[in-house]
């Protein structure tokens, strides 16, 4: 009887310590956390490692210890803890972080398939997590593989639609394939989300590279598959038709002419390419004068003044755009 109330004061004494442990372990991860929010990086990095002195396999102590080591420029040295981390771990979403935090890794590294692998573990393991699929579209970009980074933010837009960073590199991918109805399309969008940025700038200017038949040079080290050249081919030919009819027309303003260029553009594209019924359905409306001048204020001054000065036809719009489903 002695011997088994010493065992039972023993495991008590036992549980009393791994509980005690376990708080230790959650207290050091949480300052680590404070500290982590307040950008004092060194400071964290020791509480996650006291926190790992007292369970080496914690995820979230190993994932907080990796994410700390990467904001303070010494992201290598995390990915033994990330590896920890996806091993000992059986949350989805930790485990999607950690390889995302992986792939951001390799990325600042320029070990470019390093990077696509781990950003593909990532949504192989969470597939909601919208931010990967942006994350994985940009190092395939940075690739030069542009036909999986432009699918990449189209998943990424199916997950937040009104994410204005996915829109532009969708339309920035589909430009660098030379598919520039994809293109016109996506650079609309983009301003549509964010008209007045220097980003909105750079898109304007590339939306109207392509109304005034722009050329695109060739890339070093990008060479398109023979279905991404024809389907290219197939829009330019689309464009080219439709604005050809603009050179020996002449508009009172560049507001009129763009109005009437993306309007026989959106007609033309009816229902072939992403976002096109939309903007179809759009042109046909009293709502597409306020929708040019929006989206052109960054190249267009007189129409940064024309919207301050029309609130209630920018009003009428901008609910017109919330209550149409974008396709």
């Amino acid at each position: 009887m002695l011997n088994i109330f010493k065992i039972g004061v023993i495991l008590f004494a036992i549980a009393i310590s791994l509980n005690a442990s376990a708080q230790d372990v959650a207290a050091l991860i949480k300052e680590g956390r404070e500290l982590n929010s307040q950008k004092r990086y060194p400071e964290a990095i020791e509480k996650y490692k006291s926190a790992l002195a007292i369970e080496p396999e914690n995820p979230q102590a190993n994932y907080q210890l990796a994410f700390a080591l990467f904001a303070s420029g010494k992201g290598p040295d995390g990915l033994p803890y990330l590896d920890k981390a996806v091993n000992a771990n059986n949350n989805a979403p930790l485990t999607a972080a950690a390889y995302s935090l992986m792939g951001s890794i390799y990325g600042n590294a320029n070990q470019l398939p390093k990077a696509i692998t781990a950003y593909k573990n990532g949504i192989k393991t969470d597939s909601t997590n919208q931010r990967i699929y942006y994350n994985l579209g940009i190092v395939q970009y940075r690739s030069k593989l542009y036909a999986d980074a432009g699918q990449s933010f189209v998943d990424a837009i199916k997950r937040d639609s009104a994410d204005a960073g996915s829109v532009r590199m969708f339309a920035l991918a589909t430009f660098h394939e030379n598919k520039r109805a994809d293109a016109i399309l996506g650079f609309c969008r983009f301003l549509q989300l964010e008209p007045n940025s220097k980003r909105s700038a750079e898109a304007f200017g590339n939306l109207q590279n392509i109304l005034q038949r722009g050329s695109l040079q060739a890339e070093a080290g990008y060479e398109p598959t023979p279905a991404t050249k024809a389907e290219a081919m197939m829009q330019n030919k689309l464009i080219t038709k439709v604005l050809a009819g603009f050179m020996t027309r002449k508009y009172a303003s560049p507001t009129a002419l763009l109005t009437a260029q993306l309007k026989e553009l959106f007609t033309a594209f009816g229902d072939k390419y992403k976002y096109a019924v939309y903007y179809n359905k759009l042109s046909q409306t009293d709502n597409f004068e306020p929708f040019v001048r929006v989206i052109s204020q960054s190249g267009i001054p007189e129409n940064a003044k024309w919207v301050k000065e029309n609130t209630d036809k920018v009003t009428t719009y901008e609910a017109w755009a919330k209550g149409n489903k974008l396709q």
